[in-house]
């Protein structure tokens, strides 16, 4: 009725404004017979006075004369309704993130108003207001500057002790919706990029600052949970756990790039903050874990996931502090062993080898912590000693320099020895490293010529997965790259084994179900392989290192299917391309971006030219020349048994059998109505049954596309049941021949693909 009488005044004018105003002040009561009334006067103003910070200042001046801020806080009282609480604070949030004017912000953030509305008594649970309320505040937190920030913070004398929008937000930090948990960190930071000392000094002061420890201690039980997936026994497949795997760590790494956030905003008292808890909750006991090799607890990590969550760090939140920290503490058992070694002699000049070396622990320490203060230094673990952080004892001792990182660069255990071997790399690459414990990590940790060695033995070990010779020609590729070295005799050899090895595994597959998609196979997997090993090491994804710790487990629920085989086929091309490339670069070749495969010109004997030409075309439903086709009859499921004609034919890399009925009108002719794929069939007669032929048929579709080379990178746990036909000829000889007559059509389809891969396959082969 009240928008019926004002339809003739312009609702953006102060009159209409002054009156919707006016109706507001008058609802005494909220409830069923006005809700709605009043939900569309909130909006009214709302809409008016966003125009009117903009067009018409008289507006807002009758915004805050009728102080409208005060009915809002009134109304919100009286309401009692979640619909009204919101509405109110959707339509708040909007009125809030559209004014512009430095007045406007200024009088909505006043006289308590905004706090008021905060710490209103909300029922959150069950309901769906959680959403409104973080949009709200989110929206408030987008507004406040320096200026405006003194308005929503409660101040005795020289403190702050209260900050509602802050403290009220981080109730919802580990809310269930994705959603609201990405805009209480979009508003914390929004806060630490205006606050002052004073603000500061409350956000990192108990009780305040336990939203960073809180903050990693959940990181760490996420990192418990990654552990858990990698070591489950349990009745998922390989790839499934990867699946899980991957989606729980994509949630770490958005709590590392929360972190590196906070610590980005510059402030020192909150860098010190979050990365103190990130030394003494998660860096330090996975550390503690990889130099002791302790089993693991229910509140640890295994070796493999402590590599893994360590060089994350290092990889997404960096910077100098961790960086030397880590570089320190896993350096410390070398370095504490050879202090001792020095102790037990004196050099030339009488001067004792341990006061030296205790010079450069000390200069160790003086790096590790030279970003943090005394008192920051010794709230991690009571000392400022990084002796007494990583244990001496159990450091000093020769087991520790034995059992140290270098026990994981030197294990049998492949995973473990990518993981560490990561971790240095990352280590002795990155700038913020301090260029004595660098140094160190390359003359002590990182000898290059058993490196080499290490990698090598990994190559030519034919039981591990194709992940892990991927992963492991990448570390070979940076170290031969990096050290510009060459490989000795002794590493030569190694290579040539496995360089054999793989060019063997790839033959044998010329005999299985899948040689016809070799070439196309390979022509993919070189542009993916040469992107894979030229990757940075800072663009790496350490989780390759848990994902081969799975894929070592070996998926037993696989059967011998066509899904199956089209997997080994293509892993043993990863192989094989893998190793030729390592070649060239071992030869000092540069690698092309594609490779060229030999072109063969089918010659006039091949069979395709002497059969009818329509018979290597024909598609289901074509009519084709019965010519030389083989009389039988074949039982299907859902029809019956059929009398119909067989043919294989051929024509170059492709070939196919087509099972055709006689055309009702023309006796030579016959209409296809299957066609089955000439490689796999592998036909046999039954002894029981001279007449009749068993035929697999490859029901597998790998949707090959060239262009996208991760259509290899196919689910194990998604087999299809391969087919099987079984054809009854009139007599023995008819079924003999046709037998015979299938493997000529599919020996001469293998042929031409081993023509195209015989330059590549040679026993000098390089790529030109």
């Amino acid at each position: 009725m009240w928008r019926s009488l004002w339809r003739s005044i312009d609702r953006f004018s102060p009159q209409y404004f002054k009156y919707v105003v006016n109706e507001l002040q008058g609802i005494k009561v909220v409830d069923r017979s006005n809700r709605e009334m009043v939900i569309d006067l909130m909006q009214s103003i709302v809409e008016t006075v966003t125009y009117g910070d903009r067009h018409d200042p008289l507006i807002f001046e009758y915004f805050m004369e009728y102080q409208v801020m005060a009915e809002f806080v009134r109304v919100l009282r009286i309401g009692k309704n979640s619909r009204i609480e919101a509405t109110l604070l959707q339509y708040l949030s909007i009125m809030i993130q559209n004014i512009d004017s430095e007045q406007a912000t200024y009088y909505c953030f006043s006289n308590d108003y905004i706090n008021n509305i905060i710490a209103h008594p909300y029922k959150f649970d069950g309901g769906d207001l959680a959403p409104y309320y973080i949009s709200f505040l989110r929206a408030v937190s987008c507004k406040i500057n320096r200026d405006t920030l003194c308005l929503l913070v409660k101040v005795d004398g020289d403190n702050v002790i209260s900050f509602p929008l802050y403290s009220e937000a981080l109730k919802f930090a580990r809310h269930g919706e994705k959603m609201i948990q990405t805009a209480v960190r979009a508003l914390s930071l929004n806060v630490y990029n205006v606050s002052d000392d004073m603000v500061f000094q409350f956000l990192t002061s108990p009780p305040v600052s336990n939203y960073f420890s809180d903050l990693v201690q959940s990181l760490k039980e996420q990192c418990i949970g990654l552990d858990t997936i990698v070591h489950a026994n349990n009745e998922k497949s390989p790839q499934g756990r990867i699946k899980e795997l991957q989606l729980d760590a994509d949630k770490v790494v958005d709590d590392l790039y929360y972190l590196k956030d906070i610590i980005s905003v510059g402030e020192l008292r909150l860098s010190r903050c979050v990365m103190e808890n990130l030394l003494k909750l998660l860096v330090l006991p996975a550390l503690l874990s990889l130099l002791q090799l302790e089993e693991k607890s229910d509140s640890s990590f295994s070796a493999v996931t402590s590599l893994y969550i360590v060089s994350r760090l290092l990889q997404v939140v960096g910077g100098r502090s961790l960086i030397n920290f880590v570089a320190g503490v896993i350096l410390y058992p070398y370095l504490a062993s050879s202090k001792e070694d020095a102790a037990q002699g004196n050099n030339c000049n009488g001067t004792s080898g341990s006061d030296s070396f205790s010079r450069y622990i000390s200069k160790l320490e003086a790096v590790v912590y030279a970003d943090f203060d005394s008192e920051g230094t010794k709230n991690i673990n009571g000392e400022n000693s990084l002796g007494c952080l990583v244990g001496c004892e159990s450091c000093d001792s020769p087991s520790a320099k034995r059992n140290g990182i270098l026990g994981y660069v030197f294990s049998d255990n492949p995973t473990l020895l990518l993981s560490s071997l990561y971790l240095l790399l990352i280590l002795a690459e990155n700038e913020d490293c301090d260029d004595f414990l660098s140094r160190m990590i390359k003359s002590i940790v990182l000898p290059q010529e058993k490196i080499v060695d290490v990698l090598l033995k990994v190559l030519a070990n034919p039981q591990v997965t194709v992940l892990t010779f991927q992963q492991t020609g990448w570390f070979l590729e940076k170290w031969l790259r990096c050290q510009g070295m060459k490989l000795g005799n002794d590493s030569s050899m190694l290579f040539n084994t496995s360089y054999e090895q793989s060019r063997e595994r790839l033959q044998k597959e010329f005999d299985g179900p899948w040689f016809d998609y070799i070439p196309d196979t390979l022509r993919n997997e070189w542009e993916s392989c040469k992107k894979d090993l030229e990757e940075p090491v800072n663009r790496k994804d350490p989780l390759f290192t848990l994902e081969l710790h799975i894929n070592q487990q070996k998926d037993d629920s696989c059967a011998a299917t066509s899904s199956v085989s089209w997997q080994k086929m293509v892993d043993a091309v990863k192989a094989f391309v893998l190793h030729l490339q390592l070649k060239a670069l071992i030869w000092k070749q540069d690698r092309p971006d594609k490779l060229v495969l030999a072109v063969e010109t089918l010659s006039t004997s091949e069979s395709w030219k002497t059969r009818s030409s329509d018979h290597s075309s024909a598609n289901f439903g074509a009519e084709v020349a019965l010519g030389s086709a083989f009389s039988c009859r074949i039982a299907f499921s859902n029809a019956g048994i059929r009398d119909i004609y067989v043919i294989p034919v051929s024509k170059g890399k492709s070939g196919k059998l087509l099972l055709m009925e006689k055309h009702p009108f023309r006796t030579q002719k016959g209409v296809v109505i299957a066609i089955a794929p000439l490689p796999g069939l592998s036909p046999k007669i039954e002894k029981e049954h001279p007449t009749w032929l068993h035929l697999q048929i490859r029901e597998f579709d790998p949707r090959f596309d060239s262009s996208k080379t991760k259509s290899h990178h196919l689910k194990r746990s998604n087999h299809v049941i391969d087919g099987r036909w079984t054809l009854g000829f009139p007599n023995a000889e008819a079924c003999k021949a046709a037998q015979l007559m299938i493997l000529e059509e599919t020996s001469r389809q293998r042929s031409f693909v081993e023509r195209q891969l015989a330059l590549m396959l040679r026993d000098n082969a390089l790529v030109d």
